[in-house]
């Protein structure tokens, strides 16, 4: 990457489907294989999301600028954003003093990755999280979504559990496509954590 490129104004925030995404990290507890950015990919819905330095929560509220101008705010880069946790939450509770609606797409390894039950500092700021269970079973989980860290499958589904009985709403992901994933088997797993499920197609990224 030249010097230029890295020079300038990163997409701290992007606009897809009528709601702000917030890209706060670039750095994930999981190496999936069919991320884009493995495969040489930065780009969501033609915006880039490559970030050279971690963004403040001030540069963020920043890029932001009319909180009215948006219903929902969605933390989601290319990156884990609960890896960040603390500008995660200062962001939400400005946007929810403004009435936003927050969401956190997450891989549901936060509880692990902090060493503790980091839902209950979600309550109040947080509306809505979406998690990427990704696998019906351990294996398939470990070969698709090659995670840095152990237990972490075990980890995801508890992490679903406990914030299903703590936030307004809770939804697990699987993406109908990759080998090995049943996405009826994901479903019913969500239904045994007490959470919702969202389907989702391979390479539709956004």
């Amino acid at each position: 990457m030249d010097k230029k490129s890295r020079t300038e104004v990163p997409n701290l925030c992007y606009q897809l489907h009528g709601n702000c995404y917030l890209n706060i990290t670039w750095h994930c507890t999981l190496r999936c294989a069919f991320c884009p950015k493995f495969n040489g990919c930065w780009e969501v819905q033609k915006y880039d999301l490559r970030l050279y330095q971690e963004p403040s929560a001030a540069e963020v509220l920043a890029a932001i600028g009319d909180i009215g101008a948006y219903s929902e705010f969605v933390f989601c880069g290319l990156g884990e954003p609960t890896l960040r946790l603390e500008v995660l939450l200062e962001v939400a509770e400005v946007l929810k003093a403004e009435g936003a609606y927050i969401r956190i797409n997450t891989d549901g390894l936060a509880n692990l990755v902090h060493g503790r039950d980091v839902i209950p500092e979600m309550v109040g700021k947080v509306d809505a999280l979406s998690i990427s269970m990704n696998a019906q079973d351990e294996a398939t989980y470990i070969q698709h979504c090659r995670p840095k860290i152990e237990r972490a499958y075990q980890g995801m589904l508890a992490f679903s559990r406990r914030a299903g009985e703590m936030l307004p709403e809770v939804t697990v992901t699987a993406i109908d496509g990759l080998p090995g994933v049943d996405i009826g088997a994901c479903q019913k797993l969500a239904e045994s954590l007490g959470v919702g499920f969202r389907r989702r197609e391979l390479d539709v990224v956004g």
